[in-house]
Protein backbone atom coordinates (compact mmCIF):
# COMPACT_ATOMS: atom_id res chain seq x y z
CA UNK A 1 0.00 0.00 0.00
CA UNK A 2 1.50 3.05 -0.72
CA UNK A 3 1.17 6.67 0.60
CA UNK A 4 -0.03 9.57 -1.29
CA UNK A 5 2.38 11.03 -3.77
CA UNK A 6 2.87 14.54 -4.30
CA UNK A 7 5.53 15.41 -6.73
CA UNK A 8 6.80 18.69 -7.11
CA UNK A 9 4.07 19.91 -9.42
CA UNK A 10 1.77 19.13 -6.48
CA UNK A 11 0.32 21.66 -3.70
CA UNK A 12 1.40 21.44 -0.37
CA UNK A 13 -1.17 19.98 1.63
CA UNK A 14 -2.79 22.07 4.32
CA UNK A 15 -2.64 20.62 7.73
CA UNK A 16 -5.52 22.47 8.85
CA UNK A 17 -7.88 20.10 6.59
CA UNK A 18 -6.60 16.65 7.58
CA UNK A 19 -7.32 14.27 4.66
CA UNK A 20 -8.67 10.73 5.05
CA UNK A 21 -6.42 8.35 5.77
CA UNK A 22 -5.88 5.18 4.45
CA UNK A 23 -4.79 2.35 6.90
CA UNK A 24 -0.83 2.41 6.00
CA UNK A 25 -0.70 5.46 4.03
CA UNK A 26 1.53 7.21 6.74
CA UNK A 27 3.78 3.87 7.48
CA UNK A 28 4.07 3.41 4.38
CA UNK A 29 6.54 6.52 3.74
CA UNK A 30 8.25 5.20 7.35
CA UNK A 31 8.55 2.13 5.71
CA UNK A 32 10.50 3.26 2.45
CA UNK A 33 12.94 5.42 3.96
CA UNK A 34 16.33 4.47 3.18
CA UNK A 35 19.31 5.72 4.56
CA UNK A 36 22.00 7.94 1.62
CA UNK A 37 19.68 10.78 0.15
CA UNK A 38 16.19 9.84 1.74
CA UNK A 39 14.62 12.71 4.23
CA UNK A 40 12.00 11.81 6.60
CA UNK A 41 10.57 13.96 8.69
CA UNK A 42 7.06 13.18 10.74
CA UNK A 43 5.30 16.17 12.69
CA UNK A 44 2.03 15.99 14.66
CA UNK A 45 0.34 17.48 11.28
CA UNK A 46 2.01 15.48 8.66
CA UNK A 47 4.54 12.45 7.59
CA UNK A 48 7.23 13.54 4.99
CA UNK A 49 9.90 11.56 2.61
CA UNK A 50 11.88 13.35 0.27
CA UNK A 51 13.72 11.51 -2.36
CA UNK A 52 17.39 12.53 -4.11
CA UNK A 53 18.68 15.91 -4.50
CA UNK A 54 17.83 18.36 -7.36
CA UNK A 55 19.76 21.67 -5.56
CA UNK A 56 21.80 22.25 -2.35
CA UNK A 57 21.59 25.46 -0.30
CA UNK A 58 25.01 26.86 -0.60
CA UNK A 59 26.77 27.50 2.44
CA UNK A 60 27.86 31.58 2.38
CA UNK A 61 28.17 34.48 4.50
CA UNK A 62 24.53 36.19 4.01
CA UNK A 63 21.70 34.40 5.91
CA UNK A 64 20.56 31.36 5.56
CA UNK A 65 17.43 31.95 5.66
CA UNK A 66 17.87 34.25 2.64
CA UNK A 67 19.78 31.77 0.79
CA UNK A 68 16.84 29.35 1.02
CA UNK A 69 14.35 32.09 -0.11
CA UNK A 70 16.59 32.76 -3.11
CA UNK A 71 16.82 28.99 -3.82
CA UNK A 72 13.01 28.29 -3.65
CA UNK A 73 12.55 31.28 -5.50
CA UNK A 74 15.23 30.12 -8.52
CA UNK A 75 13.78 26.71 -8.74
CA UNK A 76 10.05 28.05 -9.24
CA UNK A 77 11.11 30.57 -11.94
CA UNK A 78 12.58 27.57 -13.77
CA UNK A 79 9.47 25.49 -13.61
CA UNK A 80 8.93 23.73 -10.68
CA UNK A 81 5.34 25.18 -9.32
CA UNK A 82 5.82 23.70 -5.29
CA UNK A 83 9.29 23.68 -4.30
CA UNK A 84 10.59 22.51 -1.26
CA UNK A 85 13.75 22.83 1.51
CA UNK A 86 14.10 19.70 3.76
CA UNK A 87 17.23 19.40 6.39
CA UNK A 88 18.89 20.72 9.00
CA UNK A 89 20.91 23.48 10.46
CA UNK A 90 23.90 22.93 13.24
CA UNK A 91 23.77 24.56 16.23
CA UNK A 92 26.97 26.82 15.24
CA UNK A 93 25.99 29.83 13.49
CA UNK A 94 28.74 29.67 10.70
CA UNK A 95 28.71 25.96 10.12
CA UNK A 96 27.28 24.80 6.63
CA UNK A 97 23.67 23.92 6.68
CA UNK A 98 22.40 20.37 5.18
CA UNK A 99 19.26 21.98 3.29
CA UNK A 100 18.40 20.47 -0.24
CA UNK A 101 15.69 20.32 -2.67
CA UNK A 102 14.73 16.70 -3.09
CA UNK A 103 14.07 15.65 -6.77
CA UNK A 104 10.51 14.28 -5.24
CA UNK A 105 8.25 14.81 -2.21
CA UNK A 106 5.84 12.45 -0.63
CA UNK A 107 3.30 13.82 1.57
CA UNK A 108 0.93 11.47 4.03
CA UNK A 109 -1.37 12.34 6.90
CA UNK A 110 0.49 12.27 10.62
CA UNK A 111 1.65 9.08 11.69
CA UNK A 112 -0.29 8.82 14.69
CA UNK A 113 -3.39 8.99 12.47
CA UNK A 114 -2.01 5.85 11.21
CA UNK A 115 -3.53 2.89 12.76
CA UNK A 116 -0.97 0.36 11.70
CA UNK A 117 1.64 2.59 13.43
CA UNK A 118 0.63 0.35 16.65
CA UNK A 119 1.65 -2.54 15.29
CA UNK A 120 4.77 -3.76 16.97
CA UNK A 121 8.24 -4.38 15.01
CA UNK A 122 10.78 -6.64 16.27
CA UNK A 123 13.17 -6.60 19.43
CA UNK A 124 16.96 -4.74 17.50
CA UNK A 125 19.21 -8.06 17.22
CA UNK A 126 21.57 -7.74 19.39
CA UNK A 127 24.25 -5.48 18.19
CA UNK A 128 26.92 -5.64 20.40
CA UNK A 129 27.35 -1.97 21.43
CA UNK A 130 31.11 -0.43 22.91
CA UNK A 131 29.53 2.68 24.52
CA UNK A 132 31.40 5.22 25.66
CA UNK A 133 30.88 8.50 27.46
CA UNK A 134 32.09 11.92 26.77
CA UNK A 135 32.71 13.30 29.04
CA UNK A 136 32.36 10.81 31.40
CA UNK A 137 29.34 10.78 34.12
CA UNK A 138 31.66 12.51 36.79
CA UNK A 139 33.52 14.79 34.33
CA UNK A 140 29.85 16.14 33.45
CA UNK A 141 29.08 16.94 36.92
CA UNK A 142 32.03 18.60 37.40
CA UNK A 143 31.72 20.86 34.38
CA UNK A 144 27.85 21.26 35.76
CA UNK A 145 28.95 22.35 39.05
CA UNK A 146 31.25 25.14 37.69
CA UNK A 147 28.84 26.47 35.83
CA UNK A 148 26.90 26.28 39.22
CA UNK A 149 29.28 28.63 41.01
CA UNK A 150 29.15 31.32 38.30
CA UNK A 151 25.75 31.23 38.24
CA UNK A 152 25.40 32.22 41.85
CA UNK A 153 28.12 34.58 41.49
CA UNK A 154 25.58 35.86 38.86
CA UNK A 155 27.97 36.28 35.89
CA UNK A 156 25.27 34.79 33.88
CA UNK A 157 21.87 33.75 33.93
CA UNK A 158 21.38 29.82 32.08
CA UNK A 159 23.73 27.49 30.39
CA UNK A 160 22.27 23.83 29.16
CA UNK A 161 25.69 21.52 29.03
CA UNK A 162 25.97 18.59 27.18
CA UNK A 163 27.19 15.45 26.48
CA UNK A 164 27.22 12.53 24.39
CA UNK A 165 27.37 8.81 24.27
CA UNK A 166 29.71 7.19 21.25
CA UNK A 167 28.24 3.74 20.34
CA UNK A 168 30.64 1.50 18.27
CA UNK A 169 29.13 -1.44 17.03
CA UNK A 170 30.91 -4.53 15.21
CA UNK A 171 28.87 -3.66 11.66
CA UNK A 172 26.96 -0.75 10.79
CA UNK A 173 23.48 -0.46 12.39
CA UNK A 174 20.14 -0.97 10.48
CA UNK A 175 18.77 2.95 10.86
CA UNK A 176 15.35 2.14 9.00
CA UNK A 177 14.71 0.17 11.44
CA UNK A 178 16.01 2.44 13.86
CA UNK A 179 13.98 4.85 12.80
CA UNK A 180 10.87 2.41 12.62
CA UNK A 181 11.23 2.34 16.47
CA UNK A 182 11.70 6.07 17.37
CA UNK A 183 8.34 6.84 15.36
CA UNK A 184 6.50 3.78 16.98
CA UNK A 185 7.34 4.89 20.30
CA UNK A 186 6.04 8.50 20.05
CA UNK A 187 4.38 9.24 17.06
CA UNK A 188 2.82 12.05 17.80
CA UNK A 189 6.25 14.11 18.38
CA UNK A 190 8.81 15.12 15.56
CA UNK A 191 10.60 11.86 13.98
CA UNK A 192 13.33 12.66 11.65
CA UNK A 193 16.12 11.08 9.36
CA UNK A 194 18.22 13.25 7.49
CA UNK A 195 21.56 13.52 5.74
CA UNK A 196 23.65 15.87 8.07
CA UNK A 197 26.79 15.67 6.09
CA UNK A 198 29.30 13.01 3.74
CA UNK A 199 28.90 9.79 4.89
CA UNK A 200 26.67 11.04 8.17
CA UNK A 201 22.90 10.69 9.12
CA UNK A 202 20.71 12.88 11.67
CA UNK A 203 18.38 10.63 13.36
CA UNK A 204 16.01 11.37 15.95
CA UNK A 205 13.03 12.41 17.33
CA UNK A 206 12.42 15.66 19.05
CA UNK A 207 9.74 16.83 21.68
CA UNK A 208 9.66 20.52 20.92
CA UNK A 209 8.94 22.59 17.60
CA UNK A 210 10.73 25.66 17.43
CA UNK A 211 8.53 27.37 15.20
CA UNK A 212 5.47 26.15 12.25
CA UNK A 213 4.12 29.27 9.54
CA UNK A 214 1.53 29.07 7.82
CA UNK A 215 -0.69 31.56 5.73
CA UNK A 216 0.97 34.47 8.04
CA UNK A 217 -0.09 32.91 11.31
CA UNK A 218 2.99 31.05 13.86
CA UNK A 219 3.54 28.68 16.19
CA UNK A 220 6.15 28.26 18.80
CA UNK A 221 6.26 25.75 21.59
CA UNK A 222 9.06 25.77 24.09
CA UNK A 223 9.65 23.05 26.09
CA UNK A 224 12.22 23.93 29.41
CA UNK A 225 12.10 22.07 32.86
CA UNK A 226 11.95 18.19 32.52
CA UNK A 227 11.06 15.15 35.34
CA UNK A 228 11.86 11.14 34.42
CA UNK A 229 8.76 9.51 33.72
CA UNK A 230 7.99 6.70 36.19
CA UNK A 231 6.70 3.08 35.38
CA UNK A 232 4.77 3.49 38.42
CA UNK A 233 1.65 5.27 37.77
CA UNK A 234 0.65 7.18 41.51
CA UNK A 235 4.57 8.05 40.83
CA UNK A 236 4.53 9.16 37.70
CA UNK A 237 1.61 11.32 38.53
CA UNK A 238 3.37 12.95 41.65
CA UNK A 239 6.18 13.69 39.61
CA UNK A 240 4.44 15.17 36.98
CA UNK A 241 2.55 17.56 39.43
CA UNK A 242 6.03 18.26 41.34
CA UNK A 243 7.39 19.91 37.72
CA UNK A 244 4.34 21.93 37.94
CA UNK A 245 5.34 23.41 41.24
CA UNK A 246 8.95 23.38 41.07
CA UNK A 247 10.43 26.99 41.13
CA UNK A 248 13.39 25.86 39.56
CA UNK A 249 11.82 24.85 36.56
CA UNK A 250 9.43 26.84 36.10
CA UNK A 251 12.49 29.93 36.80
CA UNK A 252 14.18 27.57 33.93
CA UNK A 253 11.10 27.56 31.81
CA UNK A 254 10.01 31.73 31.95
CA UNK A 255 13.53 32.20 30.84
CA UNK A 256 12.88 30.47 27.69
CA UNK A 257 9.65 31.60 27.35
CA UNK A 258 10.65 35.31 28.22
CA UNK A 259 13.10 34.99 25.18
CA UNK A 260 10.96 33.54 22.61
CA UNK A 261 8.52 36.10 23.36
CA UNK A 262 10.92 38.98 23.09
CA UNK A 263 12.41 37.54 19.34
CA UNK A 264 8.76 36.90 17.83
CA UNK A 265 6.91 40.22 19.11
CA UNK A 266 8.53 42.26 16.23
CA UNK A 267 7.28 39.88 14.09
CA UNK A 268 3.90 39.79 15.00
CA UNK A 269 0.29 42.10 15.38
CA UNK A 270 -0.71 39.93 17.69
CA UNK A 271 1.45 37.48 20.36
CA UNK A 272 -0.63 35.30 22.72
CA UNK A 273 2.05 33.91 25.12
CA UNK A 274 -0.21 32.02 28.13
CA UNK A 275 0.98 32.96 31.85
CA UNK A 276 1.39 29.44 33.18
CA UNK A 277 2.97 26.19 31.22
CA UNK A 278 1.11 23.01 31.10
CA UNK A 279 2.82 19.38 30.73
CA UNK A 280 4.02 17.32 27.83
CA UNK A 281 5.06 13.95 28.00
CA UNK A 282 7.26 11.29 25.97
CA UNK A 283 8.10 8.15 27.06
CA UNK A 284 11.33 8.92 28.94
CA UNK A 285 10.39 12.30 30.49
CA UNK A 286 7.63 15.11 31.48
CA UNK A 287 8.30 18.25 29.96
CA UNK A 288 6.55 21.78 30.60
CA UNK A 289 5.73 23.21 27.71
CA UNK A 290 4.15 26.71 26.68
CA UNK A 291 2.39 26.99 23.02
CA UNK A 292 2.83 30.54 21.55
CA UNK A 293 0.86 32.30 18.47
CA UNK A 294 0.70 34.74 16.88
CA UNK A 295 -0.19 37.05 13.66
CA UNK A 296 2.42 37.85 11.09
CA UNK A 297 3.15 41.47 10.56
CA UNK A 298 4.41 41.21 7.15
CA UNK A 299 3.29 37.80 5.78
CA UNK A 300 6.09 37.49 3.52
CA UNK A 301 8.08 36.48 6.94
CA UNK A 302 9.12 32.99 6.42
CA UNK A 303 8.93 30.41 8.88
CA UNK A 304 13.18 30.30 8.42
CA UNK A 305 13.12 33.74 9.10
CA UNK A 306 11.27 33.34 12.37
CA UNK A 307 13.52 30.17 13.14
CA UNK A 308 16.66 32.51 12.94
CA UNK A 309 15.37 35.13 15.35
CA UNK A 310 14.99 32.53 18.01
CA UNK A 311 17.73 29.93 17.46
CA UNK A 312 19.34 29.61 19.60
CA UNK A 313 16.46 29.86 22.59
CA UNK A 314 17.65 29.13 25.86
CA UNK A 315 16.35 25.81 26.00
CA UNK A 316 19.16 24.58 24.03
CA UNK A 317 22.67 27.36 24.79
CA UNK A 318 21.72 29.76 28.19
CA UNK A 319 21.36 33.39 28.34
CA UNK A 320 22.92 35.48 27.74
CA UNK A 321 23.22 34.13 24.55
CA UNK A 322 26.84 35.30 24.01
CA UNK A 323 28.57 34.14 27.59
CA UNK A 324 26.49 30.68 27.42
CA UNK A 325 27.78 29.75 24.07
CA UNK A 326 31.54 30.71 25.56
CA UNK A 327 31.09 28.32 28.66
CA UNK A 328 29.70 25.67 26.37
CA UNK A 329 32.74 25.72 24.31
CA UNK A 330 34.63 25.82 27.08
CA UNK A 331 33.04 22.51 29.22
CA UNK A 332 32.43 20.38 26.42
CA UNK A 333 34.99 18.50 24.86
CA UNK A 334 33.19 18.05 21.43
CA UNK A 335 31.96 19.95 18.23
CA UNK A 336 27.68 19.62 18.58
CA UNK A 337 27.42 19.79 15.20
CA UNK A 338 23.73 19.70 14.47
CA UNK A 339 22.82 19.11 18.16
CA UNK A 340 20.75 21.69 19.40
CA UNK A 341 20.35 23.19 15.83
CA UNK A 342 16.94 22.66 14.01
CA UNK A 343 15.28 20.45 11.11
CA UNK A 344 12.43 20.63 9.38
CA UNK A 345 10.92 22.39 5.98
CA UNK A 346 9.77 25.00 3.98
CA UNK A 347 8.19 25.95 0.89
CA UNK A 348 8.48 28.84 -1.43
CA UNK A 349 5.52 30.66 -0.01
CA UNK A 350 7.58 30.60 3.05
CA UNK A 351 5.23 28.06 5.22
CA UNK A 352 7.01 25.36 7.18
CA UNK A 353 8.43 23.48 10.27
CA UNK A 354 11.23 23.70 12.35
CA UNK A 355 12.26 21.47 15.11
CA UNK A 356 14.69 21.51 17.82
CA UNK A 357 17.29 18.96 17.00
CA UNK A 358 17.04 17.13 20.15
CA UNK A 359 16.64 13.49 21.43
CA UNK A 360 18.94 12.48 18.33
CA UNK A 361 21.91 10.79 16.84
CA UNK A 362 24.54 11.16 14.04
CA UNK A 363 25.08 7.78 12.66
CA UNK A 364 28.58 7.67 10.36
CA UNK A 365 29.61 4.14 9.37
CA UNK A 366 29.71 1.72 12.54
CA UNK A 367 29.60 4.53 15.10
CA UNK A 368 26.25 6.19 16.20
CA UNK A 369 26.93 9.34 18.67
CA UNK A 370 24.65 9.81 20.65
CA UNK A 371 23.89 13.58 22.63
CA UNK A 372 22.02 15.04 25.56
CA UNK A 373 21.81 18.14 27.94
CA UNK A 374 20.31 20.06 30.46
CA UNK A 375 19.71 23.59 31.43
CA UNK A 376 21.88 24.70 34.28
CA UNK A 377 20.58 27.24 36.08
CA UNK A 378 21.85 28.54 40.28
CA UNK A 379 19.43 25.95 41.77
CA UNK A 380 20.90 23.40 39.43
CA UNK A 381 22.67 20.20 41.45
CA UNK A 382 25.43 17.96 39.47
CA UNK A 383 23.81 14.93 40.55
CA UNK A 384 20.08 16.21 39.01
CA UNK A 385 21.34 17.17 35.92
CA UNK A 386 23.13 13.82 34.96
CA UNK A 387 20.37 12.08 35.93
CA UNK A 388 18.08 14.12 33.08
CA UNK A 389 20.84 13.38 30.43
CA UNK A 390 20.69 10.05 31.51
CA UNK A 391 16.73 10.10 30.90
CA UNK A 392 17.15 11.54 27.83
CA UNK A 393 19.64 9.28 26.25
CA UNK A 394 16.99 6.48 27.14
CA UNK A 395 14.72 7.77 24.04
CA UNK A 396 17.35 6.37 21.72
CA UNK A 397 18.92 4.06 23.40
CA UNK A 398 15.82 1.72 23.58
CA UNK A 399 15.48 2.21 20.29
CA UNK A 400 19.17 0.85 19.85
CA UNK A 401 19.20 -2.12 21.98
CA UNK A 402 21.62 -0.35 24.13
CA UNK A 403 21.78 0.44 27.63
CA UNK A 404 23.87 3.45 29.80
Amino acid sequence: MSASLYEPTAPLPDPAVTPLLVPGEATALLDDYRPGEDRFLATPGRTLLARGTAATVPHGSRPVAQRVRELLGARRRAGDPAPVVVGSLPFAPDAPPALAVPRSVRWAPPLHQDPLIALPVPDDEDTGWQVREVPSAERYGEAVAAAVARLRAEEFDKVVLARTLELTAPREPDLPAMLRRLARRDPSGYTFAVPSGAGRTLIGASPELLVARRAGRLTANPLAGSAPRSGDLAEDVRRAAALLESPKDLHEHAVVVDAVRAALAPYCVRLDVPERPTLVRTAALWHLSTTVTGELADPAVTALELAGAMHPTPAVCGTPTGVARSVIAASEPFDRGPYTGMVGWQDADGDGEWVVTIRCAEAAGRMLRLFAGAGVVAASTPQAETAETAAKFRTFLSAVGAAL
